[in-house]
């Protein structure tokens, strides 16, 4: 039950009498030159962008929680508004709305980490993603509590208008503990966003399309639903209070004329 010295020189001298495997020869596909690169400088701007996001995903510790809910509602404010105000209202003009008036009922959400002290807001201070030809960039909406919708739907158009302009001032791109992203335009169903440095909350807000849909009593129908999944810090919000808030914003929006109030 041994292997001797013999028994390896044995080994070595049958395995140099056998013929080497034959090598393909390449094939003229492999020996082509690779396609043509272009290489494109990255920008002041998208430096930054993934710096912040980068150090973001390190240092923040992501947890997720999904909320799938029945626009029908706010659908029907919409319309009822638009038919009546000078100024269209977006979906997205109402779910911001929404956003920061549900940091208003959950207090304790509307917070930032640092690193020697939880900071929290007495105003709803809410960042909309907005995509330009320079890159992604987050203009904040101070106060919206305060604002009527009109007047928060006119802001948000101007912050977009100056964003794709880039002639957007530093300070309108600071502070705020909560980003809304909107990818509903692009037909995505759901997706997680990665927090916007130091805020503790971003919204991610999927498409909204018919969908089967239980209601409260049971009934099963059709309803224009969309799914919005919330990325917390959890350095500053926990499960519980990340679902409180979350519970909020969903009875804002089952219920939308509170919006205008």
């Amino acid at each position: 039950n041994r292997i001797t010295k013999k028994d390896v020189e044995a080994a070595r001298a049958r395995a140099a009498q056998q013929p080497a495997p034959a090598v393909p020869a390449p094939t003229p596909t492999a020996l082509a030159p690779t396609a043509e690169v272009t290489r494109i400088p990255h920008t002041r701007l998208r430096r930054a962008i993934a710096s912040r996001l980068q150090a973001s995903k390190q240092n923040a510790p992501h947890f997720y929680l999904t909320r799938e809910l029945d626009l029908g509602p706010l659908l029907a404010l919409r319309a009822e508004v638009n038919a009546a105000a000078e100024r269209r209202v977006s979906v997205n003009d109402l779910l911001v709305k929404a956003a920061g008036l549900a940091l208003q009922r959950v207090p304790e959400a509307n917070v930032s980490w640092s690193d020697d002290e939880m900071l929290q807001y007495a105003g709803s201070d809410v960042a909309v993603a907005v995509a330009s030809e320079r890159g992604l960039v987050t203009p904040v909406i101070r106060g919206v509590e305060q604002l009527g919708i009109t007047a928060l739907a006119a802001a948000i158009s101007d912050l977009a208008a100056r964003a794709g302009e880039g002639r957007l001032q530093q300070r309108e791109l600071e502070g705020g503990s909560l980003t809304v992203s909107n990818l509903g335009m692009f037909g995505i169903d759901d997706f997680a966003a990665i927090l916007n440095p130091p805020q503790s909350t971003i919204l991610a807000i999927g498409t909204a399309k018919p969908r089967p849909w239980v209601d409260e009593s049971g009934q099963l129908s059709v309803a224009t639903t969309c799914r919005i999944t919330a990325s917390f810090d959890h350095r500053a919000i926990d499960g519980a209070l990340g679902a409180q808030y979350l519970q909020a914003l969903a009875t804002l929006i089952a219920h939308p004329i509170q919006l205008l109030i």
